[in-house]
């Protein structure tokens, strides 16, 4: 039987399925079983359904679906029994037992007529009942019931009747339907009724049989919640072509809420030229949505529309003052609200609406002059309650919305001293913005006391600092500067200068930093000493560092360490010594460096300056990881973030490096899943200017031949110039390129990333030498195959290009962009470029060109020992080609299955690939015959679970196959189950150390 189609794959519900399918499998084997299926509107029952059916089909069960239609109290009896027994009628399978059974032309025929007395029910209930269980001799089946809240009376009886009394109880009946007492029930029978749980009010006719169902054993019940967040953003992405930005997917996944109908209608109505900029909800989704609530009576849609004011949420207090109903009329309507699941009461006195987009679309259908008037009502009922800090953000809110700007301008400044006193700087930075915007609006008499614009925007930019919207805090500042006249107090015209340039170093803008810096310190004297001026000077101090004046940064830092020291501006002096550091020769990465850190750390935090805090802890933890001690890395990354997190700063800069050097300590250590996950929960909470945290993640996706890495890559260089994105986007597109074989694109991307990064002083940076590393790689490939071909001039050209790349990374190395010698990450990739670049220059029948090879291999094989397993065991493929051509093979053997090992643990696809094909050509393999073990799977699982090592997708494995991709994916459970794994990578890994899957011999092989 047909099954509905999909044109997006099926995303998510995997432990749903499965507990399906095994109710499946079971039903095949004689046990019948009901299950009832309940989730809200949309959240993928019909989906999840689909996908069950479709795998019965392929099992040898006969699916049927019967539909509930919502007919109001004119529902026709028995509508989707009919539809079913419709169904069965077209199949020439049945047509004997369909002959034999009266039920069949009582349904088709005059739509259960003669059934309205009790005796005629019942003989149409065990008529209905006898008829499945001859069916179910035939064939397995499938009976489907979609929207079982819609069911008439007469179908919930009939349904009792089956679940209770007939098809799955244990008593068989005869062909004439006559009943038998005794015996198992044999019936290879299953029923699967879908329901929308928020469609049950209290006195919903539907309650009591599913109250009575799930106390049967034979009956279970399925709740489908909604989707996480991450399997949500899959969704997305998986029905459009071309990638979404990242903003784009997080806005419709925290709309949607979970619900897969309401992510897929919000994508389709996301403008093509403003990605997720629209907010409105779409009109078909709000018809939806609206269903609902325009059944509700009067009072309660008046009680709902204003709620729908208040915001998602409102407190039972605040409505009831504004609404301005009697008590007793409230309660009415509050409790239908409840009762047709719009509303969900809280513990806390409070009542929410079910989702979000409820919510919406209710406001939405407010008219302007009614939107005014309770959004009025709103504001004055809080202006009532006095000032509170809690309550500051509401009044603001509905004051502006009713037009009242002064009050607006109040509130706004009220709402934004309490969210700086909780350090929610977001929040303080959209409601300064706000008081910002009204200012001029209000007129002068009417503005709070003892506020100005220079200052209001001072503080804003300092909010959008911590808040990691670092673009905006330069703007800001920008206008600060436009703002200061030529009148104006010279030490808040420094300020400004000094903080503009603390905010464009931010954003990379170097040369412009230091020019505001200078102006800055040369606005106010050192004598007589004061605060402004010491701020001046170590915010110059860090510009001049970085555009290379160090004799210059060291002098002034000397200096106004000195006075800090005088005035006691102790945060000061962290910041001071922090600078220090590196222009003293005590690196980050000694001993020394790292205990003058500690000791500027305690200085920040004796101070309550977090941000300088974060600074000294970012220090400390990308010395300890630069040094290779990864221990002492984790430990100060954890102990800064949980700091970020108690001060409200993890979006600010600093705190942002530190989520990317932990995710880059998972890729790093091989936690690759963990890395994963780390980046799927934090992604939501990262700034506009933060994207580039999420790059190990990427790379992860990449190592594992995620195609779509690549767009996600390219993405993070969309907006404005930012310095890490566009380091993470390079180096991961050089990587792609690298993964392709296509040296073309691997050099250009190579330069094309080196000319973004280098600085306005012109410093190379050290990352270049693991730039020109993979770009090696792929030149490396280039020779060998220019070689293989007879392409003397291609080899020419691609050493050339690649000695080129070499000296460029030993030049970086030994000097360093900061005259620092390289850590062991550096030294690691620098014997990577050294043992591609010999790669390149050494010929097959080079005997001491080729144990030249094998040396510079064995030295970078050792160098990634450090903890990076991934970039140490593609080290180690070479290593293995490299001592195969030396004839040397039980080594080359060890090293191959090392790096096969780990690339099954890691999952990394592309790498496993190239690996087998040199265990195949090089005749490596020594694991013993599966053919002399005790089969543990079935030959069947067995052919999934090799093309499982081979990475492919249920999709692909079942094309290859020719199977369905739902029949691969239960193969793929049943292997997880029989080997005890948690995961397909864990599967493959057990299966190669068990031997249970062998290298695929090779044509060239």
């Amino acid at each position: 039987m047909p099954t509905t189609s999909f044109t997006t794959p099926f995303i998510g519900r995997e432990d749903e399925l499965a507990r399906l399918t095994r109710v499946l499998d079971r039903a095949r084997a004689g046990e019948a079983r009901a299950v009832l299926v309940a989730g809200d509107a949309g959240v993928g029952k019909t989906r999840l359904l689909a996908e069950a059916a479709g795998h019965a089909a392929e099992a040898g069960t006969t699916v049927v679906t019967g539909h509930c239609v919502d007919l109001g109290d004119v529902g026709l009896p028995y509508l989707p029994f009919t539809e079913i027994v419709g169904v069965l009628a077209d199949d020439e399978r049945f047509s004997a037992s369909l002959a034999s059974h009266p039920v069949v032309d009582r349904l088709l025929g005059d739509g259960g007529g003669g059934a309205g007395d009790a005796g005629g029910r019942l003989q149409l209930f065990e008529g209905m009942a006898s008829l499945l269980t001859d069916l179910a001799e035939t064939a397995p089946l499938l009976l489907v019931l979609e929207d079982l809240h819609w069911a008439d009376q007469s179908s919930r009886d009939l349904l009792r009747f089956l679940l209770s009394r007939g098809i799955l109880q244990s008593r068989v009946r005869s062909r004439g339907g006559d009943a038998v007492s005794g015996g198992a029930p044999g019936q290879r029978l299953a029923v699967f009724a879908s329901y929308r749980a928020d469609d049950l009010h209290r006195r919903h006719p539907l309650r009591p049989l599913l109250a009575e169902l799930v106390r049967l054993p034979v009956v279970e019940r399925l709740e489908l919640r909604p989707m996480p967040d991450g399997e949500v953003a899959r969704l997305v992405r998986a029905q459009q072509v071309a990638p979404l930005p990242d903003a784009t997917v997080r806005r419709i996944v925290e709309r949607a809420e979970g619900n897969a109908f309401y992510a897929e209608e919000l994508l389709a109505a996301t403008s093509e030229t403003m990605p997720g900029a629209a907010s409105a909800v779409p009109s078909g989704l709000a018809d939806v949505l609206l269903i609902r609530f325009e059944q509700l009576a009067a009072t309660a849609q008046q009680v709902l529309r204003t709620a729908a004011v208040a915001g998602r949420r409102v407190e039972h207090d605040l409505l009831r003052d504004t609404v301005q109903l009697p008590e007793e009329e409230l309660e009415s309507a509050l409790r239908e609200a409840v009762g047709r699941q719009l509303l969900v009461p809280g513990d806390d006195d409070t009542y929410s609406f079910r989702h979000a987009l409820i919510r919406e679309a209710v406001y939405a259908d407010l008219l302007p002059g009614e939107r005014v008037r309770l959004h009025r009502a709103f504001a004055g009922v809080l202006a009532g309650r006095g000032h509170r800090a809690e309550s500051a953000a509401e009044r603001a809110h509905h004051s502006r919305e009713s037009h009242d700007l002064a009050d607006a301008l109040a509130a706004s400044l009220e709402a934004a001293d309490h969210a700086g006193r909780v350090r929610a700087p977001a929040e303080e930075l959209r409601h300064l913005e706000a008081a910002l915007d009204l200012w001029s609006a209000v007129p002068h008499d009417a503005r709070p006391d003892g506020f100005d614009t220079v200052t209001l925007t001072l503080r804003a930019s300092a909010a959008a600092a911590h808040a990691g919207e670092t673009h905006r805090a330069v703007s800001l500042t920008r206008s600060a500067l436009a703002r200061v006249g030529d009148d104006e107090d010279s030490e808040l015209a420094a300020r400004v200068r000094y903080t503009l340039a603390g905010n464009l170093m931010r954003i990379d803008n170097l040369a412009a930093a230091f020019t505001y810096s200078n102006e800055a310190l040369a606005m106010i004297p050192a004598d007589p000493p004061s605060r402004t001026w010491v701020w001046a000077a170590a915010t110059h101090v860090m510009a001049a560092t970085y555009m290379g004046e160090d004799e210059a940064a060291h002098r002034v830092a000397r200096k106004a360490l000195r006075i800090a020291e005088e005035l006691d501006v102790s945060d000061a002096q962290a910041d001071l010594l922090i600078s220090l550091v590196s222009l003293e020769g005590g690196s980050r990465r000694t001993p020394e460096g790292r205990a003058r850190l500690r000791d500027a750390r305690e200085l920040a935090r004796g101070a309550g300056n977090a941000s300088v805090e974060m600074r000294a802890l970012f220090n400390l933890s990308i010395g300890s990881h630069e040094s290779g001690d990864l221990d002492e890395c984790l430990t100060w990354l954890t102990e800064g973030l949980e700091r970020a997190g108690r001060a409200g700063l993890l979006s600010s800069p600093y705190p942002v490096e530190m989520r990317y050097l932990r995710s880059l300590m998972l890729y790093t250590l091989g936690q690759w899943d963990e890395c994963l996950r780390a980046a799927e929960t934090e992604l939501a909470g990262l700034p506009t200017a933060g994207r580039y945290a999420i790059g190990p993640a990427l790379s992860v996706a990449l190592a594992r031949g995620d195609q779509h890495a690549v767009e996600r890559a390219r993405a993070l260089l969309d907006g404005p110039f930012d310095w890490m994105a566009a380091l993470i986007a390079g180096l991961l597109l050089t990587d792609a390129a690298v993964l392709r074989h296509d040296a073309e694109e691997a050099l250009a991307q190579f330069r094309t990333t080196l000319a973004a990064l280098i600085d306005d002083a012109g410093t190379t940076p050290h990352v270049a030498v693991r730039l020109a590393a993979l770009a090696l790689t792929a030149i490396g490939d280039a020779v060998v195959e220019s070689r293989r071909t007879g392409d003397e001039q291609g080899v020419d050209r691609w050493t050339e290009t690649g000695t080129e790349l070499v000296e460029l990374a030993r030049i970086t190395a030994n000097k360093g962009e900061d005259d620092t010698p390289q850590g062991p990450e550096g030294l690691a990739w620098l014997a990577r470029a050294e043992a591609e670049w010999a790669r390149a220059c050494a010929r097959p029948d080079d005997g001491p060109g080729v144990e030249l090879s094998v040396g510079v291999w064995e030295k970078a094989v050792a160098a990634f020992g450090y903890g990076d397993v991934y970039e140490q065991a593609r080290c180690q493929l070479r290593l293995a080609e490299a001592l195969l051509v030396a004839e040397r093979r039980d080594e080359a053997a060890t090293h191959a299955r090392t790096a096969r090992d780990t690339a099954v643990r890691l999952g990394a696809v592309p790498l496993l690939d190239e690996v087998e094909r040199l265990i195949r050509r090089g005749r490596l393999a020594e694991t013993p015959s599966t053919a002399d073990r005790v089969p543990l799977l079935t030959a069947r699982e067995n052919d999934v679970l090799l093309l499982l090592s081979r990475g492919r997708t249920n999709r692909q494995i079942g094309e290859e196959l020719f199977i369905s991709g739902k029949t691969a994916s239960v193969h793929v459970s049943n292997i997880l189950a029989k080997l005890g794994a948690a995961s397909r990578t864990e599967a493959v890994a057990i299966a190669y150390r068990e031997g249970l899957v062998e290298p695929e011999p090779s044509a060239s092989g």
